[in-house]
């Protein structure tokens, strides 16, 4: 698959493309109807699936301030999209110059001129141009002018409603990972930089991978998860290991800040600092607890053992 950091990486030569737009943060089961459409398409027409997204969400440039907690980071939604068949990936600057193309100049300027679109995807609800002033009536009219067909896909329900990033955001929230799984169809994932932290865990025997998780990531709630850590994701040297993860504020030791770290079940020989790296939470064990007395600090080990044979059997 093709990655172009924006219109000006798009070869001068790209043949005619059928494109599905999106945010698609997440590539939830939604999302993956949608470009999975524009695939098909793409091989009836035989001309290569483009797929394009918005990088930063569109709400922190027309509404800043409000960007809501992410589901996936940049470089993990383009490989989702590649694993849907998407053989190009666009990554489109949301600035405040794209928000205030009317609907016919970003058709014109990103669909016509530079991509050649011969059928266009998008999700039923979806709006673009100034303001939010064109709706799929609006591309469906432009695309008869300028020769692309539109099909607008129709909104999917799971389980617990329609799937939408909100609706998967509220889950992460709550800690509730398996539901969120099965409407993302994968676990959910945070990533980050392995940084020092207070190395408590390395003297109470589970040395911990703590992660400066990467802006506006989607955080579960405070507790502990059964998790596979991915070193390095995305290369060709991607390691995935079992571990027990910890969100929180370590409360018995009155913690202020909150952390996501990561114990590699059975390993306390990994030198992780400086790694990029990814949390795939799969379950959550409990919720955060505070040990207080003189035997706080035995049965929270006490504790952690017990979490890491339950990450053990979820995950091990």
């Amino acid at each position: 698959m093709q990655r172009w950091q924006g219109l000006e990486d798009v070869p001068a030569d790209q043949p005619a493309s059928v494109v599905a737009i999106g945010v698609f943060d997440g590539v939830h089961y939604g999302h993956r109807t949608v470009v999975g459409k524009a695939v098909e398409l793409a091989h009836q027409h035989g001309a290569p699936a483009v797929v394009i997204t918005f990088d930063p969400h569109p709400d922190e440039v027309v509404r800043p301030g409000t960007h809501p907690p992410l589901l996936s980071t940049i470089d993990h939604r383009c490989a989702l999209l590649g694993e849907v068949g998407a053989d190009a990936v666009v990554v489109m600057p949301f600035t405040r110059e794209l928000a205030s193309m009317s609907p016919e100049e970003f058709v014109d300027h990103v669909l016509v001129e530079r991509l050649h679109a011969v059928a266009v995807v998008v999700g039923e609800n979806f709006r673009f141009g100034h303001r939010a002033s064109g709706d799929t009536e609006t591309l469906a009219e432009l695309g008869v002018e300028r020769g692309f067909t539109v099909d607008a896909e129709p909104l999917l329900a799971g389980q617990g409603g329609v799937w939408s990033s909100t609706y998967v955001r509220a889950l992460v929230q709550t800690g509730d990972v398996r539901s969120a799984a099965y409407s993302l169809g994968r676990p959910h994932r945070v990533e980050g930089t392995v940084v020092h932290g207070d190395h408590r865990g390395r003297e109470l025997g589970y040395p911990t991978a703590n992660l400066a998780t990467t802006p506006h990531s989607a955080i579960p709630a405070d507790g502990v998860y059964a998790a596979r850590l991915v070193i390095a994701p995305y290369t060709e040297h991607a390691v995935t290991q079992p571990a027990a993860v910890s969100v929180g504020t370590n409360p018995t030791f009155d913690g202020n800040e909150r952390r996501v770290e990561a114990y590699v079940l059975d390993r306390t020989d990994l030198d992780l600092y400086g790694a990029h790296v990814a949390v795939d939470f799969v379950e959550r064990i409990r919720s955060q607890v505070r040990f207080d007395g003189p035997d706080a600090l035995a049965d929270l080990v006490a504790q952690m053992a017990r979490d890491v044979d339950e990450a053990r059997r979820l995950v091990g």
